[in-house]
């Protein structure tokens, strides 16, 4: 058999060989900074970092060395405003050390008139944090208070890290640069702050609840957005017509931020050089369905449509899974922006998507040909969630169902070119990468992948995300997916590490 040339290059005529692998495990190198306090730049701690009294004597705040001691000569509760609050962010203090029987210490968002406040300390017993506190205050009133023992207590200096999921919060034990899980909470039945009121009018501060002669010495505080604990649900951002955004050098990814449940992951924006594997990440989407509310959807497909300047989309409504109250259901939402959301903080404009019967993981391209849109897109079906394709003569529909769905349980569904033609790739169940063809969705096979990111026990429903370069590289493709490992100590979907393959041509008789 005769090489192929370029223009009928198929999926299957590629074999995808594993390069790198890592796991962005809240990488410091990538944390995007939102506010800090470090004592040891600080000139005027009063000024920049104003007291808030709680109850009690006044607190003491001394710096001396770069770290900030905090003490008191009787009772005193009182804070240190350190920044704007964002419920997508994470928190991190740096414990040196504490001395009293029971000193508490940590993370508190609150309204500077102490209304509602969401608390969480560590305290301890001298240096060591040997229990955690759980407080809620809604409009003035305590809605939860709970002291969590610690089943492996931690000793000396250590960093206090509190996750923010939206509708819940993770919070860790960093030492020697290893996360430990230390507790969960979920909170939105007593309070959401993914309302706009509450983004805007909470602070975060550094609180202290100490006794006679307790203190805690803190090295430093902030919040930044983060890489989280696990990515998952890689998606290429493109142009409108799928072809893959290589702008500044690097390729540009939606990823899910991986948090917990369903409710409780984020969109990241990543980018990275494709000759090498220098995972950024950029930024972090939220959308706007026009409720009040910021929400942290994901497994988006964000494009640049260059006709009309605006950078458009579709999202899934993990959302819903945390609203308090029963609302629209998880479904797909056409997105918008004209602002470009990769960089820092973005909101995008959300509405319904009408689409049959879809359930998650779209991928949408304008087939010139046709002149039509067309989605490839999980459908509910009675195998999980089935790959099928759909057409619209608008971006955000409505669709119509036109092949489909497969036969099996799918994931990450990606329209991608191989040379002049489209195929329709997804994940699946079954330790496969699907190839079908395009547009009558018939099955062709599977991608060869040698390492692939699964064995025999774990997991399979991982993203394809198959990217075709051009000439330099050292590979004519690249595949960016992810593993189904999930973080120790937490429940749900937690996934995964980040896996790099090099695709090239299967010369004869390979």
């Amino acid at each position: 058999m005769s090489k192929r040339e370029p223009n009928s290059l198929s999926p299957l005529d590629i074999r995808f060989r594993r390069h790198a692998v890592r796991r962005l495990v809240f990488d410091q190198g990538n944390a995007i900074p939102l506010s800090m306090l470090k004592p040891a730049e600080s000139i005027d701690l009063r000024i920049e970092h104003p007291v808030i009294s709680v109850s009690g004597v006044a607190t003491d705040y001394q710096v001396d060395q770069g770290a900030l001691t905090v003490s008191a000569q009787d009772h005193s509760e009182s804070a240190l405003w350190i920044g704007g609050f964002n419920p997508f962010a994470t928190y991190d203090v740096q414990f040196e050390c504490a001395h009293g029987n029971a000193p508490e210490a940590g993370v508190e968002f609150s309204t500077p008139d102490n209304k509602n406040r969401v608390i969480i300390l560590a305290g301890f017993n001298q240096s060591v944090c040997s229990f955690l506190r759980w407080q809620v205050f809604v409009d003035g009133h305590e809605k939860q208070n709970e002291s969590i023992r610690l089943a492996d207590p931690v000793e000396g200096a250590f960093i206090f890290r509190v996750q923010m999921l939206a509708t819940g919060l993770n919070v860790f034990a960093v030492r020697k640069g290893v996360s430990s899980v230390i507790l969960t909470r979920d909170f939105s039945e007593l309070i959401d702050l993914r309302k706009k009121t509450h983004i805007r009018s909470f602070e975060f501060r550094l609180l202290t609840r100490l006794n006679t002669g307790e203190s805690v010495v803190v090295k430093e505080a902030g919040a930044s957005l983060t890489t989280g604990a696990g990515q998952a649900d890689i998606c290429a951002m493109t142009y409108e017509d799928g072809t893959p955004l290589l702008d500044q050098g690097r390729l540009w990814f939606t990823m899910s931020v991986r948090g917990r449940g369903l409710s409780h992951q984020i969109q990241g924006i990543f980018s990275m050089n494709p000759s090498v594997f220098d995972l950024r990440l950029d930024g972090v989407v939220v959308f706007d369905r026009g409720d009040g509310l910021l929400r942290n959807e994901i497994s988006s497909h964000i494009f640049y449509d260059r006709d009309a300047g605006e950078w458009r989309g579709l999202t899934v409504g993990f959302s819903a899974y945390g609203d308090p109250e029963e609302g629209p259901p998880k479904q797909l939402w056409a997105v918008s922006s004209r602002r470009d959301p990769r960089f820092g903080f973005s909101i995008m404009f959300a509405k319904p998507a009408d689409i049959p019967n879809v359930g998650e993981d779209p991928h949408l391209v304008y087939d010139a040909d046709t002149e039509k849109w067309r989605l490839l897109a999980c459908a509910i079906g009675d195998v999980g969630f089935p790959a099928a394709l759909y057409e619209a003569n608008t971006w955000d529909g409505p669709y119509k169902l036109i092949a489909g769905p497969a036969k099996v349980n799918g994931t990450g569904c990606l329209l991608q070119k191989f040379g002049d033609d489209y195929y329709c790739l997804f994940g699946s169940a079954d330790r496969k990468f699907y190839v079908y063809s395009y547009p009558d969705f018939k099955e062709l096979g599977e991608l060869d992948m040698f390492r692939p990111p699964w064995d025999d026990q774990c997991n399979t429903r991982c993203w394809p995300n198959v990217i075709p370069l051009p000439e330099g590289f050292p590979a004519p493709y690249i595949a960016l997916t992810m593993d189904r490992a999930n973080f120790p100590g937490l429940q749900g979907w937690t996934y995964g590490a980040l896996y790099l393959y090099h695709g090239h041509p299967k010369p004869d008789n390979w």
